[in-house]
Formats: C-alpha cells, structure tokens, sequence
C-alpha cells in the first residue's frame, strides 16, 4: 500500500485525488468494522440466547399468535452458524476491530489534513479549483 504525504502533494488535482482516495479507503473501513462488529454481536448473542418464544404464562398473547411462531429450534439453529467457536474467536474479532479503529483514526486524520490543504490552497486562490475543469470537459 502506498502512502502519500502532503508535502509530497504538489497540485491541487493531486489533492483533490488524495481526498478521493482516502474518503474511498475510509468507506472501505466501515464497512470492514460493521461486518466484525455483526461478527461479535452475533458470537455473544449466541452464548447468552434467549428463552423459547410463546411462553404465555399469563395468557396475554392474542389467540392464533402460535400460528405465526417459529419452531425455537429452528430459530437457535438460524443463529448458531458456529456455536462456541465464535465464542473462542471474540477475543481476535475484539483485536481487528480495535486495529481496525486504529487505521480507520489514521485514514480520517489524513483525510482531514488533505482537506485542510486542499481548502487553504483554495482560499489563497479561488480559481485553481475550476482551472482544471477544462480539461474534463
């Protein structure tokens, strides 16, 4: 993976790829930290499941709800892909999700510092920004 610094950064069509870059890489890393965190809230839901459904000891359901209610094992067998193993991994899902953090904190400062540039560079001189339409047109 190749990283750039924005001393290294010269035109502001370079500035404006950067940002593109990194708002691309940062969208990447969301999406990368919710399936971990699915991966973790499912590993710890599967340990700790909840009690059968249906169970009306005060008669407070509406008549004919059964009818609607799946069988309780088969709702344990829908969520239980892994069982205890996932279980055994959380302590690794905790670990990429942290490390995921990390880059995630390190993509978005980047991102802000490349901005940062990219609007000083433009308030010194607003035309720079649409000199280069020109050329995509």
């Amino acid at each position: 993976m190749s990283t750039t610094s924005l001393t290294e950064v010269v035109a502001l069509s370079d500035l404006r790829y950067a940002r593109q870059s990194l708002r691309i890489e940062r969208s990447r890393i969301a999406h990368w930290r919710r399936l971990l965190r699915a991966r973790i809230d499912l590993a710890v839901a599967v340990a700790v499941l909840p009690e059968a459904l249906g169970q009306d000891e005060w008669g407070v359901l509406p008549p004919g709800a059964e009818r609607d209610l799946p069988d309780h094992l088969q709702l344990v067998n829908a969520v239980r892909d892994g069982g205890p193993a996932d279980l055994e991994s959380l302590d690794d899902l905790l670990d990429l999700d942290r490390r995921l953090a990390s880059y995630q904190s390190t993509v978005s400062e980047a991102l802000g510092g490349t901005t940062d540039e990219f609007i000083r560079r433009l308030a010194a001189n607003p035309t720079a920004g649409i000199q280069h339409l020109h050329r995509i047109i």
